[in-house]
């Protein structure tokens, strides 16, 4: 069985982490991209036009 690909705000933890970031630099960054695939009620970024993405 293969491992799953990491979520995207899991990957994201990861990345502002591995730059030592502040955790509420981490938390605000979070937040905003959480922000952003709930406005866009959940689609894929392949699924959006240019304008949307």
């Amino acid at each position: 069985m293969e491992p799953r690909p990491k979520k995207l705000l899991d990957h994201l933890r990861a990345v502002i982490r591995l730059k030592h970031y502040a955790y509420r630099t981490e938390e605000t960054y979070v937040q905003w991209v959480r922000r952003y695939i709930l406005f866009h009620e959940k689609r894929h970024l392949h699924e959006m036009g240019r304008l949307e993405g």
